[in-house]
């Protein structure tokens, strides 16, 4: 019953969904995601411009991308190629482009919404805009309840489980030995909250991302030759053109769908609890940034897997995705290859559990307000699930997990599409200081009429004029 609830909710209800609205808000923003896209780079350029006590915008990229950025880019995408052929990557790259402008809504709304902390950080995520921009706190606590079961519990102990299994497989070493190193860096790391956290993934997400994209186009420039082929195959095979595996032009795109949106997680309610802990001068800067953050996952990365796979005359039929992806990049590089994807599946796994524990911990912070007796307590939980998930077969979870997510998502999902006349109002403020010339600087007197947390954009228009000077 598990399997089929599930089954129904991925493959055909939360497809539908975030489709369907990632359209409206790709229409309705007249293409946000195309309009400012030169302007997502230029975040890049403030990696080393932080000021003392704040979060930057890169630093919440870097976050965001720790999450998103995962096991799905090595083992979902070669997945996808299995059961919907070549084709299911083109759909996969229109289902990021979407999901672009899905992530704008509900970062920007995050932003918007956000809370100051005592510390001199922010709180923000669905759970603050379903309380105060919609008024459903019922809505709100379950939501937080939901992120807190799916991501801050089963998917810490899933990452720890393929980090030890993969490390197993490839170098020998013990998984209780894997799960005991692991527990004891991340517990350092969490121990010291979000600034230390956002600290680490700064340097551990462009490190990683970076060495895989090169690693995918030394491959490339390898077989340059087959590149053009390569293209043509993958177009032909979306729209049915040759026979995609998994049964044609319908298994290429549910597949490309499927893989996209569980990748980057755009619409599921995840990214929006780190892109609100950002000094930005207005909500849309980070609305901006974190559409960025699904094009490096969706069109970068995956496709990264994807070339890697596909230039290979590895068999399509290889269960275990990653397997398949370390067989392809062998067959390219040799052992090396082979190896490389296992420490890069480690990387992607280590961040991904720093990002799963913020998560939890905004969910937490939710229903009990910098309760530092019970976020140590959970802390030290994390750790645990660390240790005993490195060790066992967590299948089961991971079913449970994914209908969890799916419940999470719709709820996000209900209170975006309310929402949409507020993101857009906030979008059209953005849009009219920017044509004038000005950088934008967000003002909640303009908002007077929504539940805006004043102090949080107290040093709105200093966190504009740093930017000015970056």
């Amino acid at each position: 019953m598990l399997e089929t609830i599930t089954k129904f909710l991925w493959s055909y209800l939360l497809v539908a969904a975030l489709v369907t609205l990632g359209l409206v808000f790709t229409t309705s923003s007249r293409w946000v995601q195309v309009r400012y896209f030169i302007e997502m780079f230029r975040v890049l350029g403030q990696a080393f411009r932080h000021h003392r006590g704040r979060i930057s915008s890169f630093q919440a990229l870097a976050l965001s991308i720790a999450g998103r950025v995962g096991a799905g880019n090595i083992a979902g995408v070669a997945v996808a190629i299995t059961l919907g052929g070549p084709g299911a990557i083109f759909w996969m790259w229109v289902i990021g482009l979407i999901g672009m402008a899905t992530s704008f809504f509900e970062c920007t709304l995050a932003q918007l919404f956000k809370q100051y902390e005592p510390e001199g950080t922010f709180r923000g995520g669905p759970a603050y805009y379903m309380t105060r921009g919609l008024n459903q706190k019922w809505l709100a606590a379950l939501f937080s309840l939901l992120l807190l079961v799916t991501f801050g519990l089963a998917f810490v102990a899933l990452q720890a489980f393929t980090a030890s299994s993969s490390l197993d497989e490839a170098f020998g070493i013990p998984t209780a030995v894997t799960g005991a190193a692991l527990a004891a860096v991340v517990g350092i790391i969490i121990f010291g909250g979000i600034k230390r956290i956002s600290a680490i993934t700064e340097i551990v997400v462009p490190i990683m991302a970076i060495a895989y994209i090169l690693i995918a186009l030394v491959v490339v420039a390898i077989n340059v030759g087959r590149i053009p082929e390569l293209v043509a195959t993958i177009v032909q095979g979306a729209f049915g053109m040759n026979e995609a595996v998994g049964g044609g032009f319908g298994a290429a795109i549910m597949m490309g769908a499927r893989r996209g949106l569980f990748s980057n997680e755009a619409g599921l309610g995840s990214a929006p609890n780190v892109a609100a802990v950002a000094w930005v001068p207005h909500p849309v800067n980070q609305g901006i940034v974190q559409a960025l953050s699904v094009f490096i996952d969706t069109v970068i990365i995956c496709s990264a897997t994807a070339f890697i796979i596909l230039i290979s005359s590895v068999e399509s039929d290889v269960e275990n995705g990653v397997t398949m992806t370390q067989l392809a990049l062998g067959e390219h590089l040799g052992e090396l290859g082979h190896l490389f994807v296992s420490v890069a599946l480690l990387l992607f796994t280590f961040s991904s559990i720093l990002y799963n524990y913020y998560l939890a911990e905004t969910s937490l912070n939710y229903f009990s307000d910098a309760n530092i007796k019970l976020f140590n307590g959970f802390r030290i939980l994390v750790i645990a699930l660390i240790l005993w998930g490195s060790v066992q077969d967590l299948t089961t979870v991971f079913a449970f997990a994914d209908l969890t997510m799916g419940l999470l998502a719709l709820a996000n999902l209900a209170a975006l599409a309310f929402l949409l006349k507020v993101g857009l109002r906030t979008l059209r403020d953005y849009d009219e200081q920017s044509r004038s010339g000005k950088v934008p600087v967000f003002s909640p007197e303009q908002f007077a009429d929504l539940e805006i947390d004043p102090q949080a954009w107290e040093d709105a228009g200093e966190a504009a004029t740093r930017e000015q000077r970056s």
